[in-house]
């Protein structure tokens, strides 16, 4: 019997956790569709003339729609579903501020460094890996400060910017390369929080797709 919501995505893929873990918390009526992305599946023009022409995933189909880049896709959800969505134009505001922070910078930079240092086809020279290291845990500094006295990022409970910025630092330690609770206590602190959420689920236990081990690390 075909899902509410479908959600294209591969267990690598820590932007499409970001939706998964939405639409498990949510306990929504979704199911995955495995795109094979590490075999070229999204660089063939038949999938970006079907799918999402930007050649990315997720992808959530819901209601005739396609909808991509996680961000959208997460406020979208927060209507639908009612949960996790802010709950004042100030809220609103803040939820935006910290999405496009974790965008830019903070999965931004981790997700680089954990691709470049364990799925590259190449190995990655090392003042590239130190550059990428250094932006990371520069981002990650400006999370863990904030979280000193915030048990989530914004108001008092998770929101879509929590979720957000989940999207990477589940993975595993030999695939990232960061061990928060040893480096990052606040960070360390709010992960065993959002762990904590019913439904919550490692990514490659909610996410389709082979593990593949680090290659470089």
């Amino acid at each position: 019997m075909s899902r509410e919501y479908k959600l294209h995505c591969f267990a690598q893929s820590g932007n499409a956790y970001k939706v998964a873990l939405m639409l498990s918390c949510a306990d929504a009526d979704w199911e995955s569709v495995f795109v094979d992305y590490m075999s070229g599946a999204t660089r063939t023009a038949e999938w970006r003339q079907d799918v999402n022409e930007m050649g990315e995933v997720p992808v959530l189909e819901h209601a005739g729609k396609k909808l991509s880049q996680s961000g959208v896709i997460l406020h979208y959800l927060a209507d639908h579903l009612e949960k996790f969505g802010a709950k004042s134009d100030d809220e609103k505001h803040e939820v935006l501020r910290w999405m496009l922070f974790d965008n830019h910078k903070f999965t931004s930079y981790l997700a680089t460094y954990r691709w470049i240092r364990s799925f590259a086809s190449t190995q990655p020279h090392p003042e590239v890996l130190v550059f990428f290291r250094g932006r990371a845990e520069a981002a990650f500094a400006v999370v863990d400060r904030h979280l000193a006295d915030n048990k989530f990022i914004v108001a008092n409970r998770p929101t879509i910017a929590d979720i957000s910025m989940a999207g990477y630092v589940f993975y595993p330690t030999e695939e990232t390369g960061f061990d928060f609770s040893a480096t990052h206590p606040n960070i360390a602190r709010w992960m065993d929080r959002i762990s904590s959420l019913p439904g919550w689920k490692q990514p490659y236990d909610l996410m389709p797709g082979e593990r593949i081990p680090p290659r470089h690390s």
